[in-house]
């Protein structure tokens, strides 16, 4: 067994999700020497699969969660600052029906009562709407039963996978070590302390040991697996399915997002435009299934279709109008017996397995948008294990890499006079993938003018940037470099047609021969097949191990 490091890192982190890669930024940047291993991709699990929203907390009032309230206002605010290339005001309407389970008053005084938390960090008082004006500015709507409604400010992460991608550049340039495809195979446990982890390097076979004063167990979903067999403990894990639908523009369809009750269940779902298309999501069930093999089943696709043509009645929408479907589990924290499984709660505890198993924590729950306060818990935590001062931590002001610029709107207004060759479209999607690294895209093109190639009509994305993906951004396959890279496989056919093309553009860059290309494009169409691509129009065979709770 080789041993890649001859001194024992102050942490090792499991799970390269964005709870992971914030802790080990933070970390970091607090002066400890970090690792962080993952079986897959950085943000390639639950992260990937979230609704890409930046809630302020709004839900969590209903069940008086007020810490995470102002928690969630306090974070969304802080990301408005440091990363907003990525983060964007996102108004919403939630209109109110006849026989709705939260009555139109009851709403209103909620987003007073959240307009007042918010204070100074909002982007907007909430402002209540009659049937009239909302039949007006929305005509997409049903009139049936409608009461009237609340137009609400929150926040979107259009690409929720750049924030992992940004976490984790800034954490290696703070000097931290992110090790994508090793596996996790087991924990080093001596007498009452664990010491570090078994790993194997699931591209080349090798296996390790990676020895660390603390282990961070931040897998998410998978934190109990990481713990079986190994450390007593009862089930800490109790994440419930979301799946999300994709489809393209419809009849009536919405310019806002559109937060309303499900006819069916009373949950509280959206439908919101995305990048050129409409998400719709999302489902909450209880899942008992395979972590590694999570797909939107028939039944989910139907319940969400039916609730938007029935806010929509011109949708008309059908099961063979969904472009894709995303599908993850939250990791939220087990409650036996719960009923509700919105109940759960959506904060985040940082599990000390000490005395019994020292040096060993574990981050139970966690959710997008509290991830940088999450990872200061986290690296508070493992200061006090390791008998050090808790130190000054930066991140609540720290830039993310794409907005490392003292002015972000003169820095896109500069880039868009002088980002020839390329089109003005072009351009302006790289700032909004990015950042301020857009430039970078630029001086590839610059250095090799054959890179300004688009390779995707449908996004315009071009050459360089997959270039880019693979030499500066830790891509190893071409489903990193498409799906959390360049996002151009989160186009309507998930670029199931240009995936050749794509790898024959960084081929030559890369030094692929013609039988690397084939792999990568039959790897790249085989890790589609769980979002049930059109495109690929071979059906997959959904579990069932999923129910409505």
């Amino acid at each position: 067994m080789s041993h890649p490091e001859t001194d024992v890192v102050d942490l090792v982190v499991i799970g390269a999700g964005i709870n992971g890669l914030a802790t080990a930024r933070d970390a970091a940047s607090r002066g400890l020497s970090v690792v962080v291993l993952d079986q897959g991709d950085v943000g390639a699990g639950t992260t990937a699969t979230s609704s890409r929203l930046i809630h302020g907390g709004l839900k969590y009032l209903e069940r008086y969660d007020f810490r995470l309230v102002h928690e969630s206002i306090r974070e969304r605010h802080l990301l408005f600052r440091t990363a907003p290339h990525l983060v964007h005001d996102y108004p919403m309407l939630i209109p109110s029906y006849a026989g709705d389970s939260r009555p139109g008053p009851l709403i209103r005084l909620g987003l007073a009562a959240f307009d007042v938390l918010a204070a100074s960090r909002g982007r907007g008082h909430s402002r209540g709407m009659s049937a009239r004006v909302i039949a007006r500015r929305w005509p997409g709507l049903s009139r049936t039963g409608l009461r009237g409604g609340v137009l609400f400010h929150d926040a979107q992460v259009p690409w929720a996978e750049r924030l992992c991608v940004e976490l984790m550049l800034d954490a290696e340039r703070l000097g931290a070590r992110i090790l994508t495809y090793t596996t996790v195979t087991g924990l080093l446990v001596q007498e009452q302390r664990v010491l570090g982890v078994r790993t194997r390097d699931d591209r080349t076979g090798q296996v390790a040991e990676f020895r660390g004063r603390v282990t961070v167990n931040a897998a998410g979903p998978w934190i109990d697996r990481i713990l079986d067999g190994q450390v007593d403990s009862g089930r800490l894990n109790g994440g419930t399915k979301g799946s999300h639908v994709i489809v393209d523009p419809f009849p009536g369809a919405p310019d806002t997002c559109i937060f309303f009750e499900a006819a069916a269940d009373q949950r509280p779902i959206f439908v919101f435009p995305w990048a050129g298309r409409y998400v719709l999501g999302s489902t909450d069930l209880t899942y008992e299934g395979d972590l590694d093999e999570v797909v939107t089943s028939d039944a989910e696709i139907e319940y969400l279709l039916a609730e938007t043509n029935r806010l929509f009645p011109a949708a008309d929408l059908t099961p063979a109008d969904v472009l894709y479907t995303v599908a993850g589990v939250r990791p939220l924290p087990y409650t036996a017996g719960v009923s509700d499984n919105a109940k759960i709660s959506r904060g985040h505890t940082v599990h000390d397995h000490g005395p019994a198993y020292q040096g060993l924590l574990t981050v139970i729950g966690g959710k997008l948008t509290t991830h940088r306060a999450l990872a200061e818990d986290v690296t508070d935590a493992a200061m006090r294990l390791l008998g050090r001062p808790r130190g000054r931590c930066v991140t609540r002001t720290r830039p993310f890499p794409g907005a490392d610029t003292p002015d972000w709107p003169a820095f896109r207004a500069q880039f868009l006079r002088s980002a020839a060759p390329l089109t003005p479209a072009q351009a302006n999607r790289l700032l909004d993938i990015y950042g301020v690294r857009a430039r970078e895209v630029l001086d590839l093109i610059r250095a090799e003018p054959d890179l300004a190639t688009t390779v995707d009509e449908d996004s315009g994305a071009v050459a360089a940037e997959l270039v880019l993906a693979f030499q500066s951004e830790g891509a190893v396959t071409l489903a990193d470099a498409l799906l959390r890279r360049t996002l151009i496989g989160l186009g309507p056919d998930m670029a199931a047609s240009t995936a050749l093309t794509c790898a024959n553009a960084v081929a030559p860059h890369l030094g692929w021969n013609a039988g690397r290309v084939r792999d990568e494009v039959a790897g790249y169409h085989a890790a589609l097949r769980r979002f049930r691509p059109r495109a690929l129009d071979r059906p997959v065979v959904a579990p069932t191990n999923d129910r409505r709770s």
